[in-house]
């Protein structure tokens, strides 16, 4: 008889359960609790179709920030002709601020690019690996090959793996030992492997050893600059406050002084590209002609990976946006 209160016990246990899992199902109750999204709530992105004829671009960065730094105004050209583009952010960020770090910092910065990549029409992601602690591992080769095959991706780019920060250069790292195994069947069987290789190319640096940046490409980004600025301008962690070498010195009280401040951080992007522009003026006037490179203000700019499918001058001109070509 004393096993009969147990029973009872286990048996509204049961019925609590099946009552509750019902009531999840139907949508009842929020397994997540109030005010957060359910399960049935959260939709995968929708991917743009893979047959319309446009091209598919996928470009990592090792931070939330490097891709919208790196290649934001080309992107924005590629996406203004219809053209698919996604940035891929390689770490979370979540170290790279004077003041904030952990959770807050990575769910902050994931917000900004997120924001950021909507104003250039391009599609967003941030890999949850901790910043500063990317590796070239096997299971990141995996991540990055995968990605790159979901993309489906006529053009990858990356940083180059000689650069000053351990995360860009594994990132240009992965990449690489990406650039060939997209294409083997039993690497990642999950995933169909690609039956074309991508084109794999480098953003700009200025690292000489072991061997310095040599463009293959360089762009105009006259007419969508105050579209990138703009897009940069959102990342206030990194840029209005400094990321990870800032300080709160950076920040004025006052509502001129952070006007000024907000001005002269865009200043200072402008600056970057409209140097790039002169230190590459050489190769915009091979793509656009002596007279017309001589015009363009700011520029963005882009080297052949020697791994990948090697492409010509002909299917340069038709990957890239370069205008009036």
């Amino acid at each position: 008889m004393k096993r009969w209160p147990f029973l009872r016990f286990v048996l509204i246990g049961v019925a609590v359960g099946l009552v509750v899992g019902m009531s999840i199902e139907a949508g009842w109750l929020d397994p997540l609790g109030p005010g957060t999204a359910s399960a049935a709530d959260v939709k995968p992105e929708a991917e743009p179709p893979h047959d319309d004829g446009k091209l598919r671009i996928i470009c990592f960065g090792a931070h939330p920030d490097d891709c919208e730094l790196q290649i934001g105004g080309t992107a924005a050209l590629w996406a203004a002709q219809g053209h698919h583009v996604k940035f891929v952010s390689v770490t979370n960020g979540d170290i790279g601020h004077w003041r904030d770090a952990g959770g807050p910092l990575a769910h902050r910065r994931k917000a900004e690019v997120a924001q950021a990549d909507a104003l250039l029409h391009v599609t967003s992601e941030v890999l949850d690996i901790h910043d500063g602690e990317l590796l070239p591992t096997l299971e990141n080769r995996r991540t990055l090959t995968r990605l790159i095959r979901q993309w489906n991706a006529d053009l990858v780019l990356s940083h180059r793996p000689n650069d000053y920060h351990p995360d860009h250069r594994y990132t240009g790292v992965l990449v690489q030992d990406a650039a060939y195994m997209v294409t083997v069947p039993f690497f990642c069987p999950d995933v169909p492997p690609l039956t074309k290789n991508p084109v794999f190319m480098y953003y700009p640096d200025r690292f000489q050893k072991p061997n310095p940046f040599q463009p293959d490409v360089a762009v105009s980004i006259d007419s969508v600059i105050e579209q990138k600025l703009s897009a940069l301008a959102i990342i206030e962690s990194q840029f209005y406050e400094g990321g990870a070498n800032g300080s709160a010195d950076l920040l004025p009280a006052g509502e001129a002084q952070q006007a000024e401040r907000r001005q002269k951080v865009r200043e200072g992007f402008a600056g970057r590209n409209r140097a790039l522009a002169d230190r590459f003026r050489r190769q915009l006037g091979e793509w656009y002609g002596q007279e017309r490179a001589a015009k363009i203000e700011f520029a963005e700019a882009f080297e052949l990976c020697e791994y990948g499918r090697q492409p010509d001058r002909e299917e340069l001109r038709r990957m890239f946006p370069l205008a009036g070509l």
